[in-house]
Formats: structure tokens, C-alpha cells, sequence
């Protein structure tokens, strides 16, 4: 099918619509999970949107984290890590559903924002104005956005994305819907969207919380059979060493899908064993693992950034020793004190 197929029909053959907001009052508060207290107050845009949406739906986001114990190191980055589809529904009876793009991408967004659902579509954060002074304007990024209001009339849009939600319009609209001249041709492919149904109760808090200990068992023993830190520490030097021959640009791409992603998915396990048992010591060591390895990485990135600039990669390795360490105390001793 090719991009004619979806492309703007003439005013007169079409309604403009106008949907949602699904969500009233979206991001008129920050969700915890982004204080900008935090080590990492944004993790990925996956995550962070179902935070904020979760957050906005007056749900519990802390309470869908057990999958991080599955974080792995792959060969040049650390997992990309989202929440497991089945864990959304069992934790909040929220449905995830792909939408099949067939017709113009707007009127596909306003029938599912009349429905009550919202949209996840790819878009690029070329045109997302929150990400001023990273890509809007600047640098064409694929990233996801959850869709929770529309208005054609007037080109605007409100969606979830990182660490709120916000609000485009005018052009950023028109770049958004891939509408703007040049845009698209025969073989520009449809957006890939999908739509979260919210037609099923969510679990009460005990119930929620037995719901998410489970969970927790299950991902346990999908854990990494060796050290994914150690594993990282084998690469990393000749890692640097060629980022160090790229653009200084790429050194940002390569820590996000390193340090940031590590740091940042071992701040959420913490969180989530704090939500788990509030006011209990049972997780306190393994809690206490998590966070060292979330402030590690952390300065381990600035790390990262000097033996960089200065093409001097000897000192990495044994900085990701007490990190690699800590990994053992918190997941391998989960699963044992749990007795995965």
C-alpha cells in the first residue's frame, strides 16, 4: 500500500475531527518515578510514557518494575527495556492491542480517542516541542507518544511522552502526520500504533501487590544466567575506543543505550522493591544493591565521557567492578531469597 493511500483527502471530502482527552488533567502532576531528584528522572521513552499514563490513570506505576531483574547486556547495549504487554493487563486490566493503519493516521487516532482509548504511535521527536534541546528541530528520532487528545480543526495534539504531557501545534502537527511537502512518497511506510483499551477494573492494593510478587518470581527466573556487568566490562574498552573515532554526537547514543539504560532500569527495581514492602527490611539488601548500581552508572557515564575525550580507556574497566558486584547482590540474591 503505498503513501496515497493515506494521504490528506481535500477538506471538503472529510470532516475535521476532534477527540479526548481520554485522560483529563494529564500531567498536572509528575509522577514519582520522575522526580527530578532521581539518578535517572527518565529512563526510555517507552517506560517513562506508560508512567506517566499509569500515573495519570490514577494506577500505581511502581508495581509493573519486576521484569527489570531480566535486564541483559546484548553485545553493544543493555536491553531496551518495556514492560511485558501480560504484566499491564494482569496489574491493571489495561489491554495493548496493535492498530492497523490503514487510512489517513488521524482519523484511525480520533476513532480509538472516541472509543476511550489511547493511541501509541511512532512518531518522530523532530516535531515533539518537549524535547527542545535534544531533537525538536534538530535531529529526526524515532520514539513513541501516547496520544490522548486530537483536534484537526486547529492542528493540535495532546499526548504522553518522557516525563509529562504536553501539548503540539501548527507545523509540529503537520510534521507529526507526515503531511508537511515532501514528507512522504510511494514508499514511505505506515506508522506503526497500537491502542491501549482500559475497559477492565484494575486490581485492588493487596491484591496488586500479591499480583506483582508473582510477576516478580516469574521474571526472576528469566534473569541472565551470567553477569551482565561483567559481561559489559569485556567490551567496553574497545567500545570506547571506537566511539572515541566517531563524532562526538555519537558518544550520547552509545551512553543512553549503556549507562543510562543500566542505571536507570536497576533506579526502577529499587523503587519497585521499596513499593513492594514499605516499611520492611525484607528487600533492604537487595534494594541497597539496585541504587549503588543506578548512582554507579551514573558516574560511571561521566566516566565513559573523559576516557573519551581523552582517548585514555584503561581506567573503565575496573570502575564497572563494584557495579558487576552489586548485581550479584541484588538479582542472583532475589531469586535465592525467594527461592527461584
Amino acid at each position: 500500500m503505498s503513501a496515497v493511500d493515506f494521504a490528506p483527502r481535500p477538506a471538503s471530502a472529510r470532516p475535521l475531527r476532534a477527540a479526548g482527552p481520554v485522560v483529563a488533567g494529564a500531567g498536572a502532576t509528575r509522577q514519582a518515578l520522575h522526580d527530578p531528584q532521581r539518578s535517572w528522572p527518565e529512563t526510555n521513552c517507552s517506560v517513562d510514557l506508560w508512567i506517566e499514563l499509569l500515573g495519570a490513570l490514577g494506577l500505581e506505576p511502581a508495581a509493573a518494575m519486576a521484569f527489570t531483574v531480566t535486564q541483559d547486556f546484548e553485545g553493544d547495549q543493555f536491553t531496551f527495556f518495556k514492560i511485558p504487554t501480560d504484566d499491564l493487563e494482569r496489574l491493571y486490566g489495561v489491554t495493548l492491542q496493535e492498530l492497523s493503519i490503514f487510512d489517513r493516521l488521524e482519523d484511525h487516532v480520533a476513532e480509538q480517542l472516541r472509543r476511550g482509548r489511547i493511541v501509541l504511535v511512532e512518531v518522530d521527536g523532530f516535531w515533539l516541542p518537549d524535547t527542545q534541546g535534544v531533537s525538536y528541530r534538530g535531529e529526526h528520532t524515532k520514539t513513541t507518544v501516547g496520544i490522548n487528545q486530537i483536534d484537526e480543526a486547529n492542528r493540535t495534539l495532546g499526548y504522553f511522552h518522557n516525563a509529562g504531557a504536553f501539548t503540539l501545534s501548527g507545523e509540529d502537527f503537520d510534521g507529526v502526520f507526515g503531511r508537511l511537502p515532501g514528507q512522504r512518497s510511494d514508499s514511505t511506510l505506515f506508522p506503526y500504533a497500537e491502542f491501549v483499551k482500559l475497559d477492565r477494573a484494575p486490581l485492588g492494593p493487596e491484591r496488586l501487590r500479591a499480583a506483582a510478587k508473582d510477576l516478580l518470581y516469574r521474571h526472576l527466573e528469566r534473569a541472565p544466567a551470567r553477569n551482565p556487568i561483567e559481561a559489559w566490562r569485556e567490551r567496553i574498552t574497545a567500545q570506547m575506543q571506537a566511539v572515541a573515532d566517531r563524532e562526538p554526537a555519537f558518544f550520547h547514543k552509545v551512553a543512553f543505550n549503556t549507562a543510562r539504560q543500566l542505571g536507570a532500569n536497576f533506579e526502577l527495581l529499587a523503587s519497585f522493591l521499596d513499593w513492594l514492602a514499605p516499611g520492611e527490611a525484607a528487600y533492604a539488601a537487595e534494594r541497597d544493591a539496585a541504587a549503588r548500581i543506578a548512582t554507579g552508572a551514573k558516574s560511571l557515564q561521566f566516566n565513559m565521557a573523559r576516557a573519551v575525550a581523552r582517548r585514555r580507556f584503561d581506567t573503565l574497566p575496573p570502575l564497572l567492578d563494584p557495579l558487576a558486584a552489586d548485581w550479584t547482590a541484588c538479582v542472583p540474591a532475589l531469586a535465592a531469597k525467594l527461592g527461584v
